[in-house]
């Protein structure tokens, strides 16, 4: 499922997917070590050549083929699809000034949230919390004793960035710490309790004692349940991985198939969350080609064998942490970055001996060209690679924006160069 992002495929038809899930459940870094093995170094700083003892690691090849990858094609780019789309966000626009409740407001909130449409909201949904929370503890009727509603307001409020206390959870909360008897039959509340339980800060006892006290009634609450329901599918969603760890457009995916299924469906929200996650599937797609064809061009999988393969893997990652269509620019970059990263890591976790990575250590550390010349040959390509990179980098940002970044990466390379001047398998 990890992988549903990438498919070439519209919204209802995932069958290229499962072969790729199957790799996403197991290790993607299923290292083993077989111990020292004879082979034949392919640069020494000296002129001769002799046999090294190396490690090697059972890394399996990628599972994506580069020519798939920039197969990948979609149906949902042009005008067509987004002037639908503006056309669904103004509705949902219009819901979201009509919407007078304040935990009719918060629902529509989490609704639009989970769905992931919200960031096309940012300034209504802004707008909504704000004056809730001006309002806090001032005409609450609406929440007062009801343990759903005062869990709902901290997790989104929290979420977006306001400080809400804790104590707001004490009159649910026994001195025993457990939860009061009469709140044994809500659920929903529970459950909303538990969400909430996980944006807790440092030294939080209540929180913390919410947490352990309601995943222990939501389990007994699975247990003499029966009928598979909405609520139980949540449920069980929930204690697998709390909403608050998890990756928000996979779990976009999978909420759009339950909320298709609830009672309190609306159409509209179904249909834009559904033509969203299409196009921004589409743009994935290119940011993902972009990055697949850097990568060729790097030729460090064919010429360092030992390394992982790993680009959609890191690529993957980059949507976890910023999955907004319009921040295509920073994705590519940090699946390169990741790349880069994780080819390093094996060069010295697994391949490298001592003597070559401290070469490439302080090669790394002078930020210097010709420091180059002094590394066997595998080390070349893998600082040459890491050396074109970051100046590309750093030129489109002088290019763009102005601003001229190397000092800072020199930095940045300086405070990492320090973390490796030991490969860890040697400590």
């Amino acid at each position: 499922m990890a992988l549903l992002t990438l498919s070439s495929n519209p919204f209802f038809t995932f069958t290229r997917l499962q072969r790729a899930s199957r790799f996403c459940r197991g290790k993607s870094r299923s290292v083993c070590i077989s111990g020292p093995v004879q082979c034949t170094a392919a640069g020494k700083t000296s002129s001769q050549t002799s046999a090294i003892l190396r490690r090697t690691a059972s890394y399996q090849p990628s599972i994506w083929d580069h020519d798939y990858v920039r197969s990948l094609t979609s149906d949902y780019m042009g005008e067509t699809y987004t002037g639908q789309l503006e056309k669904l966000k103004g509705d949902v626009k219009i819901m979201l000034g009509q919407v007078g409740e304040p935990l009719h407001q918060l629902e529509l909130i989490d609704t639009l949230q989970r769905l992931g449409i919200h960031y096309h909201f940012g300034e209504e949904i802004k707008r909504i919390l704000h004056s809730i929370y001006n309002n806090y503890n001032r005409n609450d009727t609406w929440k007062n004793g009801d343990l759903y509603a005062t869990a709902l307001e901290f997790r989104l409020l929290r979420q977006h960035g306001y400080h809400v206390p804790q104590d707001v959870f004490h009159i649910f909360i026994n001195k025993m710490g457990t939860v009061k008897p009469w709140l044994n039959e809500d659920i929903k509340g529970i459950l909303c309790l538990y969400e909430a339980s996980y944006l807790s800060v440092e030294g939080e006892n209540i929180l913390e004692e919410a947490r352990d006290v309601t995943r222990n009634s939501l389990e007994e609450y699975l247990k003499r349940t029966v009928d598979q329901n909405d609520l139980t599918i949540i449920i069980n969603h929930a204690m697998e991985l709390p909403l608050h760890w998890r990756m928000p457009r996979l779990e976009a995916r999978w909420f759009i198939d339950v909320y298709e299924r609830s009672q309190g469906m609306n159409p509209i929200l179904l249909e834009l969350a559904k033509l969203d996650y299409n196009m921004v599937q589409a743009t994935y797609q290119e940011d993902l080609k972009h990055a697949s064809m850097w990568w060729r061009s790097t030729v460090l999988p064919e010429k360092l064998s030992f390394v992982r393969d790993r680009l959609v893997e890191n690529f993957l990652w980059t949507v976890g942490f910023i999955f907004e269509p319009q921040f295509g620019y920073c994705r590519r970059i940090l699946t390169k970055v990741n790349s880069l990263i994780t080819t390093i890591d094996d060069v010295y976790d697994v391949y490298g001996t001592l003597d070559e990575l401290e070469l490439f250590t302080d090669a790394v550390d002078r930020w210097d060209i010709n420091a180059m010349e002094q590394l066997p040959r595998y080390m070349k390509i893998c600082f040459l690679a890491l050396y074109n990179f970051t100046n590309e980098m750093a030129y489109d940002v002088l290019k763009e924006q102005g601003f001229h970044i190397i000092p800072y990466l020199r930095k940045a390379r300086r405070c990492y160069s320090s973390k490796l001047k030991m490969p860890k398998y040697l400590h």
